[in-house]
């Protein structure tokens, strides 16, 4: 469980040669503040392979390598790892909190009504103008969560498919 960020994530860094070198996760978690344990290193491998996961997910993922592990760590260790930047939680309508590892960059999620497949949707504009609302009503915005719905094109074909079969 040495996983390192993919060199097109977040959170790699740039070397002189304008590269950029993985991070491995015990060098993010120990930035963070946090003591490098067997199950943090698990849920980010975890949350790594499955973005946009569920803790159930997860907790199935995650026992493969560690089965001794129980719901509660794993809920403890998603929020700690929330809490310390290394993962972003979703909080999506009609849906379980979810996770990925892409924390570093302002993108946004595309949700399909029907199936619930979620895809990553780069921002439009580059960058944050969400986080600058027109009214505040006195708050110190740090985050704005932009969701598209709509019907991904696998259920699109599927409901044509359907309406063209003969009866």
């Amino acid at each position: 469980m040495t996983s390192t960020t993919l060199t097109d994530q977040p959170g790699g860094r740039e070397n002189g040669g304008g590269a950029v070198v993985a991070v491995p996760w015990t060098d993010r978690i120990r930035a963070a503040g946090l003591r490098v344990t067997k199950p943090r290193l698990a849920v980010l491998d975890a949350v790594e392979r499955h973005q946009h996961a569920t803790a159930d997910e997860v907790l199935a993922d995650v026992r493969t390598a560690l089965p001794e592990i129980t719901v509660q760590s794993i809920y403890v260790v998603l929020h700690s790892l929330t809490d310390a930047g290394l993962l972003r939680q979703l909080d999506l309508a009609n849906s379980p909190a979810r996770y990925e590892t892409r924390v570093d960059d302002n993108h946004h999620h595309a949700v399909c009504t029907v199936c619930g497949r979620i895809e990553d949707v780069a921002c439009a504009v580059g960058h944050a103008p969400c986080l600058t609302p027109s009214e505040t009503h006195g708050m110190s915005i740090h985050v704005a969560d932009v969701v598209y719905q709509g019907v991904c094109s696998d259920c699109s074909a599927q409901r044509a498919g359907a309406t063209a079969a003969p009866v």
